[in-house]
């Protein structure tokens, strides 16, 4: 054609300019679908369980933390001379399914309630109990291990774990002395007990739960000092030495009959508020510094564990 373009490359553009729409459009259709895939799996993502951080258990109206799923280091890292730390060698790590955890102590008046709604027969001596209370908020003391499982069964709930116990005790530091760090000058703004100093005004007593302010990132009060606390485990000294990487229960016995305790009371001297440290008593003794908290296992729906399943509960 004259003063056009000429046939053929005519043709040639039109077939050029058609492969590359074809491209173009097979490109779009691609990014479409990556659109959608993307979208769909966020949407997966938006909808999964998350646990809330903070319930509140209606059975005996106590307050409980989130302890999130994962491997922390338990046991004694400091090594020092004394030999007193031995049954806390060597550091281990331990991975723990997410649970919940009793914010602070079983008090006197959810003990009381439990007697009055299970049935269950206290043969403690109530007049030794009150010398260590003066109202319903101060923890029980003389409890033994039996009658705590017996409340944790009565509750829904459980004893932690001695590992559950650590880690919830440890929060998010790793391998300090105490709860707060290494530095024992600050045991007082965190801790009841020997003595009286700081913030710690209770001499030779137990305070209410809760007095001090909370002792690490998950919001648990009184982890150390105040009273000890009952695990659930059987002891045996060596245990660390073989235990299970992840969610260990305890020996299977104790050849001395005897249940772990931990975290010191008011009437220890402040190396008793080590972290790691681990002591034992048989299941049927009280003393004046034994009492417990509880704890319950997150399901696979994210949500806590209700056992039985008419137990109830809400999110704070």
């Amino acid at each position: 054609m004259e003063g056009g373009v000429p046939e053929a490359s005519t043709l040639w553009l039109q077939e050029r300019l058609g492969s590359m729409m074809r491209k173009f459009s097979w490109m779009l259709m691609v990014l479409l679908v990556l659109v959608g895939c993307s979208e769909e799996i966020t949407a997966v993502v938006e909808t999964e369980p998350s646990p809330p951080n903070k319930i509140t258990w209606e059975k005996d109206g106590k307050d409980m933390a989130l302890i999130p799923a994962g491997a922390f280091e338990m046991g004694d890292s400091k090594k020092e001379p004394d030999g007193l730390m031995e049954n806390a060698w060597p550091v281990h790590t331990v991975e723990l399914d997410a649970f919940y955890m009793d914010t602070t102590e079983v008090t006197v008046g959810q003990f009381r309630q439990f007697l009055a709604e299970s049935g269950y027969e206290y043969d403690g001596n109530w007049n030794h109990v009150a010398r260590y209370f003066s109202s319903d908020e101060y923890p029980m003391v003389y409890v033994s291990w039996n009658e705590a499982t017996a409340y944790a069964e009565w509750a829904g709930k459980r004893l932690p774990t001695e590992a559950e116990w650590e880690k919830a005790a440890r929060s998010k530091l790793k391998g300090q002395r105490y709860v707060w760090g290494d530095d024992l000058q600050f045991a007082n703004h965190h801790a009841n007990f020997n003595g009286k100093q700081g913030k710690d005004k209770w001499d030779e007593i137990t305070a209410p739960v809760g007095s001090l302010f909370a002792n690490n990132g998950y919001g648990l009060y009184d982890m150390v000092g105040n009273v000890c606390e009952w695990c659930a485990d059987s002891y045996q000294k060596d245990y660390y030495l073989d235990s299970p990487y992840k969610n260990p229960k305890g020996p299977d016995s104790s050849t001395k009959g005897v249940r772990v305790l931990r975290g010191g009371s008011w009437l220890n001297c402040a190396y008793y508020l080590r972290v790691a440290y681990r002591y034992y008593f048989p299941p049927n003794n009280r003393l004046v510094d034994n009492r417990f908290r509880c704890v319950i296992d997150v399901d696979t729906d994210g949500n806590p564990e209700l056992v039985p399943a008419g137990k109830i509960w809400k999110e704070n």
